[in-house]
This record gives C-alpha cells, sequence and structure tokens, in this order.
C-alpha cells in the first residue's frame, strides 16, 4: 500500500500543479530515504531542472525531467505526496521537500519512512526488472495462461511479485482472485484456461475500477495528493472483511497468513 490504482492517482493529482515547474533546491532530514545519492549531489543536479512529464511504472512515480534527468520516487508503505504553499508549516513527518520556482513545494510525507527517491538518467536503472504492465496491451490472457502454465508457484504470491506483474499488491491480489473465484493458494500450472480467462478479466477489472474510485483510502496510509480520500474500500469484496458474508455465495471471509501476508478469501466460492 499504495498499489497501482493510489499510485496513478497520485501521478494524475501531481500533473496540474507540478508539470512545468522547476526545482531550485531540495531539503531532507532523512538520508536513506535519498537511494543512492546524497543530498548535495541531488540539490546540484535537480537545481534548474524543470518538469517535462510525470507517468507511472508499477508503483513508482517517474518525473522525467529536461537535460536527460529522471526523478522516481516510491511511496512504499505509507508515502504520500502533496503540493503546498511554502509558507505552510510542513508536517513532522515530512522527511523530504522539494521547492520550486513558484513558490510551492513538493512534500514526501512518510510516517514510517520506507520511501524512497531516485534520481537517474536512465530510468531502467530502477525499473528495468519490473514486469507486465497489467493495464498495458502487452499484458494479454495468452500471456498469462502460457506464463502460469509454464510455472510452479503458489498463485498469490505470484501476482505479488513484481518482476511478474508491475503494480499489483495485497489488496487487489486478494479482490482478483476473488472475483476469478480461484483459491489463492492454488498453484499456478493447476488453472485451467478458462480460470486464466477469469483472472486476467478479473485484474483488468478490478484495479481499473479502483483507479475510478481513485484507490482505498483503508487507513492514513494512502491520501491522495490535494488531501482527500478515494473510495475504493466500499467497493472491496473480501480485504478487510474477514468474519463477515461473501457478497457472491454467503461464505464466512476468512483471513490467513500466506507468504506473510495477510490474504483474505471465500472458502465457498474461491475453488
Amino acid at each position: 500500500m499504495p498499489e497501482l490504482p493510489e499510485v496513478e492517482t497520485v501521478v494524475r493529482g501531481l500533473r496540474t500543479p507540478l508539470i512545468g515547474e522547476t526545482f531550485i533546491e531540495v531539503v531532507s532530514d532523512w538520508p536513506r530515504q535519498l537511494n543512492g545519492i546524497d543530498l548535495p549531489e541531488l540539490q546540484a543536479r535537480l537545481s534548474g531542472r524543470s518538469i517535462q512529464s510525470i507517468n507511472r511504472r508499477g508503483k513508482y512515480l517517474v518525473l522525467a525531467l529536461d537535460a536527460g534527468e529522471n526523478l522516481i520516487i516510491h511511496l512504499k508503505m505509507s508515502g504520500q505526496l502533496s503540493v503546498s504553499n511554502g509558507q505552510m508549516p510542513a508536517d513532522k513527518h515530512v522527511h523530504t521537500v522539494f521547492l520550486l520556482a513558484s513558490g510551492s513545494e513538493l512534500r514526501f510525507r512518510d510516517i514510517r519512512k520506507f520511501g524512497r527517491v531516485y534520481l537517474v538518467r536512465d530510468p531502467e536503472e530502477v525499473l528495468g526488472k519490473l514486469g507486465q504492465e497489467p493495464l498495458e496491451e502487452e499484458f494479454t490472457s495468452e500471456w498469462l495462461c502460457q506464463e502460469m502454465g509454464a510455472r510452479r508457484r503458489v498463485l498469490k504470491p505470484l501476482l505479488l511479485d513484481q518482476t511478474f506483474i508491475a503494480g499489483i499488491g495485497n489488496i487487489y491480489a486478494d479482490e482478483a482472485l476473488h472475483r476469478a473465484a480461484i483459491h489463492p493458494r492454488r498453484q499456478t500450472n493447476s488453472l485451467t484456461t478458462g480460470e486464466c480467462l477469469a483472472l486476467h478479466e478479473a485484474i483488468q477489472t478490478i484495479l481499473s475500477l479502483a483507479i475510478e474510485h481513485e484507490g482505498s483510502s483503508i487507513d492514513a496510509a494512502y491520501i491522495k495528493p490535494d488531501g482527500g480520500r478515494g473510495s475504493m474500500q466500499s467497493e472491496l469484496r473480501v480485504y478487510g472483511r474477514a468474519g463477515e458474508p461473501c457478497h457472491r455465495c454467503g461464505s464466512i471471509i476468512e483471513r490467513v497468513t500466506l507468504a506473510g501476508r495477510g490474504t483474505h478469501y471465500c472458502p465457498g466460492c474461491q475453488i
């Protein structure tokens, strides 16, 4: 958390206030947030650089700058980005601030301090190991069926593997598997063609729906750049509903730990 839909929402919320802006300074009190670059170098390379575009790759935000630089940000578990008036005091959990020529500030708030900032000329240095984008044309049902049949892995951990599919996290893996009526503990090579097709459709449907609802604001971990909350949490069918009846079959939703992650599923209709 945040996952693909939340990061996509953040990207869309930052484009209007940031594209065309110019960095003038960077302030940070948490060196580990600056991955592989020290603060003086980051300040020197960012100063005077303008933001040309803002896009997403998996769970990463990619700010393409002039002069061939790319500022890449990973929110990890609790990172939040906002554009604020420079006169407003920053929250104590804001650890890195990018000062802009207009007087505004891009603030990186991160309670758990796992978020990371990268500045690279070649984005592939950071993004090169990421797998398929699940909402792009290359993510076809044929590809998914072929990959599932060629692997012998437990299904849900594979969906969380960012080198396989980029952007799916715990919430939407649970939701996609429920929508496809597939048990999270299934072996990938046990899926029928029909189940693979159902899973492909479920992944794209649930991610698209979550983007439409601007993500899931289940707790304070995810807030939109404007301070608002997403509404996808109201649409979740299994995640966070342990002990409640399944909307499809009435069985009680269960929660187990699978590969170290809390996993929600319906024992009645996920087989």
